[in-house]
């Protein structure tokens, strides 16, 4: 479904009675990337969006032409497919990775969140099952105090050794880039294209090699450009940054999960997972999610 408005058009004002127009509601929503190559994580992860979040407008952002079950699936459940051709995310992909497939280096084109006609988006993996409500995490940007939200930290999978030769990389925080929430205020596509142009030398020196393509330059960037990166819970009290499908400690409330100290999962992501979850913690509930997405798909 390429052609859905997420919020309706505002209201005319009222003439006779002379007040000003209403204010436009912020525009909130949440990207994802995918094709039929993943269409058994997709799947799942549609509907726990569904079940959690369809009051948020969704946008599926194609990976690359292999889309014919993706293409339905977003019609299924109400996503708005992204037709627009990330030229400029395709360009800086390839002058950044050059020896690389080109399947590796459509990585990148989560960047199109960032085009998104969205006042802020919340960009997830969709190797990931939605358990809360996000339009808590929503408004709560602030210049110079919150400037772009994480779930998890990423201490071994950002850059090298050769970081300390860079003191603006001193003391920030790395992160795991399969969730962050940001506004096109702070950070946009433009500021990527921009940074590789002046920095492109200095981020091939501290970026961690090994199949990592997208996270140490959506770190890099966002260090670069000194953008207050936040946690979510410093954002949201009583939110955990727990997300890892391998977590210790983690329980059940109400059918949502709680992390070892009690505080709220937002989602679970299997970051780094080889196969389909079958036996951890969270894998039940991506089961019942994937038997439910499959049954609505074969309608």
């Amino acid at each position: 479904m390429s052609l859905r408005l997420p919020n309706p058009p505002l209201r005319a004002p009222d003439a006779e009675a002379g007040s000003a127009a209403p204010a436009p509601a912020p525009r909130y929503g949440i990207a994802i990337v995918g094709n039929d190559k993943i269409i058994d994580w997709l799947l799942p992860f549609l509907e726990s969006y569904r079940d959690t979040n369809s009051s948020l407008p969704i946008y599926l952002i194609p990976y690359d032409d292999n889309v014919d079950m993706t293409r339905r699936a977003a019609d299924l459940y109400g996503a708005i497919y992204v037709d627009e051709e990330p030229v400029e995310i395709d360009r800086l992909s390839q002058e950044l990775y050059p020896g690389f497939f080109n399947n590796n280096r459509r990585r990148l084109r989560k960047l199109q969140a960032l085009a998104l006609p969205l006042d802020e988006v919340a960009y997830v993996d969709v190797d990931v099952i939605l358990f809360r409500d996000f339009t808590p995490i929503f408004g709560r940007l602030e210049a110079g105090k919150r400037e772009f939200i994480v779930a998890s930290p990423s201490f071994e999978y950002v850059y090298n050794d050769r970081r300390s030769a860079y003191p603006f990389l001193n003391d920030v925080l790395l992160f795991n880039d399969g969730f962050w929430v940001t506004s096109n205020k702070y950070l946009k596509l433009s500021d990527f294209i921009e940074t590789m142009k002046t920095d492109a030398e200095i981020f091939h020196d501290v970026r961690k090699r090994g199949q990592l393509f997208a996270q140490p330059l959506v770190n890099f960037v966002t260090h670069r450009r000194g953008l207050k990166i936040a946690l979510l819970p410093k954002v949201l009290p009583g939110a955990s940054h727990e997300s890892f499908y391998k977590a210790p400690g983690v329980t059940f409330r109400d059918g949502k999960p709680l992390d070892v100290d009690g505080r709220e999962i937002y989602f679970c992501h299997w970051a780094g997972a080889t196969a389909l979850p079958s036996r951890g913690v969270f894998d039940p509930a991506w089961t019942e999610y994937s038997r439910a997405a499959w049954a609505r798909f074969k309608k």
